[in-house]
């Protein structure tokens, strides 16, 4: 019998979950709020109340080759960092080319979901939903897919700030931020160094008098640019570093972030954070920095207090005539629609087992997807998460007993305070590598490594010591895509076709004797991950891995020989 499928959110995630449900023989219907896709990537003239908003200026953090869907390569002609617009351009391709309109009912709220009659034996839901312009309905479904993200609620903590009642200026949350202009000639404190208000600051301070960015524990702050001026996370998006990280954390923690400081000394520029780089995801802003050094940023302590129109920080310095206070002070996290059940914490996460199924339901028809925090995109992991769940649906895999997936959530809910800076506003974060081979393990599609390297050494190559771009996941097991190898080797050259506006002589340099290093690096890295553990022939494994973190480099020089274009 087919089963249908409630998706609930046509934003990224939503789209990658008709796409899955579509591939397992589901049968999917999205509720859609608004009246088009895209979710939070669709800029809105004026913010409308329960719904994402971005600001005009927005520029995606990750490069298309790390944020795309893994059987949908960005067009080549696209830039490697998207303004919002463009990603939109791109959601609006992926859902063209899959065919995934008549699948959206468009202008449509979801107001409740509730186990169905006989739930234990049939694992159905009663999804209840109101149209714009007609009455609610009642629907029955099979299972649901819960995509509506987390940035919707506003978090804006006024009593943690004594004399706001007396400020006389205006303030207002980041949420409401859209555009510079209005703040022409102001005074503006942005409070909070995410990477909303790092970007509100370094946009606004192009037109404002002055602004002071509050912070009460700093940031670690990187750019988009890597090395040759390509894209920082293409560049250092491989296993490699996610082997450092796992094997010597704190080592490599300490190199991260001796790197970032010979860029920018956040000691010097003030923003130098009270944790270490990995704890906490960074700010990604190539402006901030030079608006610091330009004056047009002032970098302050935490707030302390308002008094009128002056606001006194914690340092005991004050600045007076402020206009204007932003509150980048994060959002809270809700589900409206579901039974309150479904919605116990562990710490100050969700208790989801691997960040999806609820465990306490008796059948596991309900999944909640791109509820994700980690240092790489969430289109792969949404999508990632979508593959699983929906063969979950179908009956190809099985979860564990509920004891199990309570004791697995347990510990990795321990482990994850422990290697992260977690807090209400930062619930979960996870190792982005790590958490998507352990979900493509689940589903049978990651990567052989040593069989790649045997039978397609040119491939193996680019897989092991190049990013880690979703299409490796398209490689081999349920969902296997034909064009998976095609799009791996083809990916330096769509990150290089932007950049070819103007032609230039290109040096073709001979990198001979740097394949001999890069084939034996890759074996070496293979039989780590085929064994899942550190080998015995690292008695030194600090000193071969800081050998081994300069090969994303090498292998892009070496382009030419291995024919990676």
């Amino acid at each position: 019998m087919t089963r249908r499928v409630a998706v609930i959110g046509a934003g990224c995630s939503g789209l990658a979950c008709i796409k899955c449900c579509l591939d397992e023989g589901l049968v999917p219907v999205c509720f859609e709020s608004s009246a088009d896709i895209g979710g939070l990537w669709r800029y809105k003239e004026k913010p409308e109340p329960g719904r994402t908003n971005i600001y005009r200026s927005l520029i995606c953090n990750s490069s298309k080759e790390m944020l795309s869907y893994s059987d949908f390569p960005p067009p080549a002609e696209f830039p490697n960092n998207m303004h919002h617009s463009q990603l939109l351009q791109y959601l609006q391709l992926y859902v063209e080319h899959f065919d995934l309109l008549q699948h959206i009912q468009f202008q449509t709220t979801v107001s409740c979901v509730k186990q169905g009659p006989v739930f234990s034996r049939s694992g159905q839901w009663v999804v209840e939903t109101e149209k714009k312009g007609s009455g609610k309905e009642s629907h029955i479904f099979d299972a649901v897919m819960v995509c509506t993200g987390h940035y919707t609620q506003p978090h804006l903590p006024l009593k943690d700030f004594p004399g706001i009642s007396t400020f006389a200026g205006k303030y207002f949350h980041s949420w409401e931020y859209g555009f510079a202009e209005d703040l022409q000639g102001k005074r503006i404190v942005v409070v909070g160094i995410g990477n909303s208000g790092g970007d509100i600051a370094a946009d606004s301070s192009r037109v404002a008098e002055q602004v002071y960015l509050s912070t009460r524990r700093g940031a670690w702050v990187v750019s988009r640019i890597g090395d040759d001026g390509l894209p920082a996370d293409f560049m250092q998006g491989a296993r490699l570093s996610m082997l450092v990280q796992r094997y010597l954390p704190s080592w490599a923690d300490k190199c991260t972030a001796q790197t970032v400081n010979q860029h920018l000394n956040h000691r010097l520029y003030g923003l130098l954070p009270s944790h270490g780089f990995s704890k906490q995801i960074p700010v990604v802003n190539d402006d901030l920095p030079g608006r610091i050094i330009s004056g047009r940023v002032v970098v302050k302590p935490n707030v302390k207090e308002f008094r009128g129109s002056s606001v006194v920080f914690e340092d005991g310095t004050v600045v007076d005539k402020v206009d204007v206070v932003v509150f980048a002070t994060g959002y809270n996290y809700d589900f409206p629609f579901l039974p309150s059940s479904l919605k116990a914490k562990a710490g100050y996460r969700m208790s989801l087992y691997k960040h999806v199924f609820p465990p306490s339901l008796e059948c596991p028809t309900l999944a909640v997807i791109g509820f994700i925090h980690g240092l790489g995109a969430i289109i792969p992991l949404a999508e990632m998460q979508a593959r699983w769940a929906t063969r979950v649906f179908q009956g190809l895999q099985k979860l564990p007993p509920q004891k199990r997936m309570l004791l697995d959530i347990e510990k990795e809910t321990r482990e994850m305070h422990q290697r992260f800076a977690c807090s209400k506003r930062n619930p979960l974060q996870v190792e982005y590598i790590p958490y998507m081979d352990d979900l493509a393990r689940q589903v049978g599609v990651l990567p052989n490594f040593l069989g790649l390297l045997l039978r397609d050494p040119r491939l193996g190559l680019s897989v092991l010591l190049g990013p880690c771009t979703p299409y490796q996941y398209r490689l081999r097991g349920p969902g296997r895509w034909e064009g998976a190898r095609q799009a791996i080797l083809t990916q330096w050259e769509r990150v290089t076709r932007p950049f070819k506006t103007r032609p230039v002589p290109e040096a073709r340099a001979s990198a001979a004797p740097l394949l001999l290093t890069v084939s034996c690096a890759a074996l070496l890295l293979a039989a780590v991950y085929s064994q899942r553990k550190t080998p015995a022939i690292l008695p030194d494994p600090a000193a071969v891995l800081n050998r081994l973190c300069s090969l994303s480099g090498i292998v892009w020089r070496m382009r030419p020989c291995l024919k990676l274009q």
